[in-house]
Order: structure tokens, then C-alpha cells, then sequence
């Protein structure tokens, strides 16, 4: 029989349990990656995570429920945004076990990312280094308002979508390198492919700007 501390303290572990059951949704966890990016109305989060308005919403709510979002009310629309920089630690965190500990893992990042070993990657540490001697040109191929949010510094924004129309706009015969969302985004390794096919030399940055700030780096924007 439990005694009065124990229930106490169990209700303490319900409410955490409240959190662990808002993350048990593979499109929760989407939005909540999407979010991690760049605040979003509810239909820019639905047409992003391939989701019906209403389903959308009954996921935001679930989220907000739990505390791990919040919503402001703009005109007709309803913006929402993380409730803060601990809930990016947790999703970074909840990632982490799972390369540690969820072979699947492996076998599914590459179904998703085919050319992912197609093109060198760069470490952080190098790509400071060749910044700051001007040896290569830094590209963000996330969405414009993603890289509005926040961004890497020195990095120029081109989204995917734009690159075939805009590759005069970078420095002939310099290393090219792209990154996006972090290593669970497929937007770079497709802007190097169609970077290669232009016969430009290309690199990618696995990190995005949620890694490069837990790595202790700041953010443009």
C-alpha cells in the first residue's frame, strides 16, 4: 500500500510522464522539430509536416497542453513557437538516445538520405577556420523565414528552392558548403547534388543551428 509521501510523489512523476506522452507522435515530434527552426501559423506547420488543418491543430493543442509550446493569437492566424530553449534540449536529447541505443536508426537515416555519403562533410571547428580565411562560401538552403529566425554567421541564405536560379551569386572557385536543418534533413544533400551537377565543389555542414548552439556557438538574426 502506497503511503501518503509515495502518492505524492508519483503524481510527480505523472506529470513528467505528461510530457513523454505529448512526444509519443511521430507528427508531434515534426512540428516540434519545425518549430525548433522557426515560430509557424498553424497552416504553415501543416503544409510543412504534410498534415490536414484539423489535424494540425489537434497535434499544437496536445503540445501546448503539455506546456511544450505556446501560441499567440496574430489577426486570423495563430503563430506558434517553442515555450523555450529547453524543449529543444529535449528533442536533442530524446535524438541522442536513440543513436545510441536504436539500431533502426542507422538503416532508416539512409533510406531518407541516399546521398548521404556522396559528399564530404566538414567539422565545425574547420569550417570557423576556413570562414574566417574567406576559403569557402556558406550557404543556408532552409526556408527564408527559417533562416530570418536565426542563422549561422557569415551564411548566405538560399533556400533549396531558389539555388538553380541564384548559383551566380556565389564566388567561382571556392569551396561550397550547405547545411539546413541539422543531420535529419535531407535539404542539403540535395542543394550539393545540384550543386555537383553545376560543377561547383561542395560540402556539407551536418549541424544546423540548434547543434551549433548547443556546441556553444551564438546565432545571426
Amino acid at each position: 500500500m502506497m503511503t501518503d509521501a509515495h502518492t505524492d510523489k508519483i503524481r510527480l512523476y505523472e506529470i513528467f510522464a505528461e510530457f513523454g506522452k505529448a512526444l509519443a507522435s511521430a507528427s508531434r515530434l515534426e512540428l516540434l522539430d519545425l518549430l525548433s527552426q522557426a515560430p509557424r501559423t498553424v497552416e504553415e506547420l501543416a503544409e510543412a509536416a504534410h498534415l490536414s488543418l484539423a489535424n494540425a491543430s489537434q497535434h499544437l493543442q496536445r503540445l501546448k497542453s503539455a506546456g511544450l509550446v505556446t501560441a499567440v493569437r496574430e489577426g486570423v492566424f495563430i503563430r506558434y513557437r517553442l515555450a523555450g530553449p529547453a524543449v529543444v534540449q529535449l528533442w536533442l536529447a530524446l535524438r541522442a538516445v536513440g543513436e545510441q541505443h536504436k539500431y533502426e536508426l542507422e538503416p532508416a537515416l539512409n533510406a531518407y538520405r541516399p546521398q548521404r555519403h556522396d559528399f564530404p562533410t566538414i567539422p565545425l571547428v574547420e569550417l570557423l577556420e576556413r570562414l574566417e580565411s574567406h576559403e569557402v562560401t556558406l550557404i543556408d538552403v532552409r526556408p527564408g523565414e527559417e533562416y530570418a529566425a536565426g542563422h549561422l554567421p557569415g551564411a548566405i541564405s538560399i533556400p533549396l528552392s531558389e539555388l538553380q536560379q541564384r548559383l551566380e551569386e556565389l564566388p567561382p572557385g571556392r569551396l561550397v558548403v550547405a547545411y539546413c536543418r541539422g543531420p535529419y534533413c535531407v535539404y542539403a544533400d540535395q542543394a550539393l547534388a545540384l550543386l555537383a551537377a553545376r560543377g561547383w565543389q561542395g560540402a556539407r555542414l551536418e549541424e544546423g543551428v540548434n547543434e551549433w548552439q548547443q556546441a556553444g556557438y551564438s546565432l545571426e538574426g
